[in-house]
């Protein structure tokens, strides 16, 4: 089976092992040193294997990939040359290490012997990921051996293990956990040959990880306790809160933001004497970003501060404040007392009475028609009038993502960019078991579009149902907007991007220097206030385009059917 280039066998045999591990989909950059690697890739999808995607920029082909593995479970391949390729995966990498997602790079290279003589598009690509990785390997140029293919098989399933944190048995590794793998082959020429055949892949029914045998600790009754869900917490905070009968206070990105435990006004409850300054106790899951009240209340004195967290290489712990760190958690069996049944009850229907007060006469005037109008035509007038006035009624930050929330369904996928408006959902969205997304590992506006693209492409591949939605503000939609380009051949998925534009960067309004820095000085380099053209761009790179500054053609472009990619503009107030 041997080919006349040594690096197109190393590719076939490492992709090939990659796929029977488990890997669905590979995406692939354009280059010269890689090119073994992208037609062995292209090989495998022509025969049904794995699905390729093809990106030109290394920067959003990273986040691509992570989006896809963020969404199937399964680590994903990222193909580049060498040289700067290798280094814009790098925003990627250090997302994917920080949110334990799987992200596997495959970085072409010079052999060995064209380091440090400036030979060109060569740089040190070893350790370019320092500190950021599960495993890493600098493979030397394969010279036709026959045992090459067979160590290149060796080394993917190693890398694959790495990357969804398992050892050889197939048992998860609390410590570090899943995570990014590099794997920097070095070629020499030919760089590729003709494929007459492939080998045989049998991708199995499953890959997930068999469970760790973890420690569990048991939380004793007594204390006032809260239980704080952050990003990646997953729906064992919700069973853990709703078990033990204590408040939840679960961000909008835990995938615990349900159930009959929820605080959703947990900041004001939290900022509260009667409340917040009552808690002893703090059960935290997942990795908190988005308030201030949570890491002051586990940095709090008399407040007994546990995170829980399955696996990962580093623990939560604002202000080096907490107490103890569990793998796992549970309660022993118990009655509640009186006491206990009223601190649950005082927080959850504290926060309804909040939210319901925080409601706009427009927006409470929006429901159906109350029967007692019928037959007074004065009622039946003034209600119909304020019907009218609340769908022409601008779109308001906090109507753009109830609405947004309000249309996603369960076999939706929902994405929040770093913005304003992720804080706004999760000071207001009810509770709703839904699949929900941001990249709050770093927290960072980079490669939004293009991981929401690839959760949209993993979650509608076979007979995938649903749209993604991706709620971002116009700054992050700028910073990414290179990830619009979609080649042609290329699969377009189902996705709406809804962009609040208000012109620049308002989140940085809430920063106290905004209080006394020169507003022109403020305006330009933290503002940075832009004007651009949202539907001459998306023409531009052919997607569809619509405007909503109204509620009611909010709702009509969240109802409305959705084919393929799609730019929607809802123009803010600063």
């Amino acid at each position: 089976m041997a080919t006349a280039s040594p690096a197109t066998d190393v590719s076939v045999a490492i992709l090939g092992a990659f796929i029977d591990a488990g890997v669905s989909d590979i995406v692939v950059c354009p280059g010269s040193r890689s090119q073994a690697l992208a037609l062995a890739a292209a090989a495998y999808e022509a025969r049904g294997s794995v699905r390729l995607h093809v990106r030109l920029d290394e920067r959003g082909a990273g986040f691509l990939a992570l989006g896809l593995a963020v969404e199937s479970g399964r680590p994903a391949l990222v193909i580049t040359t060498s040289g700067t390729a290798v280094a814009n995966l790098h925003p990627a990498v250090l997302e994917a290490h920080h949110s334990g997602v799987p992200l596997i790079a495959l970085t072409a290279d010079r052999p060995a012997e064209m380091r440090g003589i400036r030979a060109n598009q060569t740089t040190i690509q070893p350790g370019i990921f320092a500190g950021a990785l599960r495993l890493e390997r600098d493979v030397s140029a394969p010279s036709g051996e026959p045992s090459e293919t067979d160590a290149a098989g060796d080394l993917a399933r190693e890398a694959y293990r790495a990357a969804v944190g398992v050892d050889e048995s197939g048992v998860a590794v609390a410590d570090p956990g899943a995570g990014p793998v590099h794997l920097n082959l070095q070629f020499r020429e030919p760089l590729s040959a003709p494929l007459d055949e492939l080998p045989a892949v049998t991708p199995p029914v499953s890959s997930a990880p068999l469970p760790a045998e973890l420690p569990v600790a048991t939380l004793a009754h007594g204390p006032r306790t809260v239980v704080i869900a952050g990003a990646g917490a997953g729906p064992a905070a919700e069973e853990f809160a709703r078990a033990a009968g204590w408040p939840l206070l679960a961000e909008v990105t835990s995938g615990a933001h349900f159930g009959p435990n929820l605080v959703v006004a947990y900041r004001p409850l939290l900022a509260d004497d009667d409340f917040g300054a009552r808690i002893e106790r703090v059960v935290v899951f997942g990795h908190p970003t988005l308030s201030r009240e949570v890491p002051a209340l586990v940095q709090r004195g008399g407040v007994e501060a546990i995170v829980v967290a399955p696996s990962g290489f580093e623990w939560y712990d604002p202000g080096h404040a907490v107490d103890r760190f569990e793998r796992a958690v549970q309660t022993s069996p118990h009655e509640p007392s009186r006491n206990e049944r009223a601190w649950l009850g005082r927080w959850v229907h504290a926060s309804r009475a909040l939210f319901e007060d925080d409601l706009t006469g427009a927006e409470r005037r929006s429901g159906v028609v109350d029967g007692g109008h019928v037959g007074d035509f004065a009622k039946q007038r003034d209600y119909v009038r304020a019907e009218f006035a609340a769908v022409r009624a601008p779109v308001t930050r906090r109507l753009l993502v109830e609405r947004v929330w309000a249309s996603t369904w369960p076999h939706d996928r929902l994405v929040f960019g770093a913005s304003r408006l992720i804080r706004d959902a999760d000071r207001v969205v009810p509770g709703k078991r839904i699949t929900v997304h941001a990249n709050r590992g770093l927290a960072g506006i980079d490669g939004t579009i293009a991981t929401a693209l690839g959760i949209a492409l993993a979650s509608q591949s076979g007979d995938g149902a649903g749209v993604t939605r991706a709620v971002i503000g116009d700054l992050t939609f700028l910073h990414d907007v290179g990830s619009l380009l979609v080649g042609a051949g290329e699969r377009r998925p189902r996705l709406q991007l809804i962009v609040g534009n208000d012109g620049g960067g308002t989140i940085f309004d809430s920063l106290e220097v905004h209080q006394t820095a020169p507003a022109d000085h403020f305006d330009r380099v933290q503002f940075t206030p832009q004007s651009v053209d949202l539907a001459g761009l998306a023409a531009a790179y052919g997607w569809a385009y619509s405007r909503a500054t109204t509620k009611g053609e909010l709702d009509q472009a969240l109802t409305a059917h959705i084919d393929g990619p799609t730019v929607l503009e809802v123009p803010l107030p600063r």
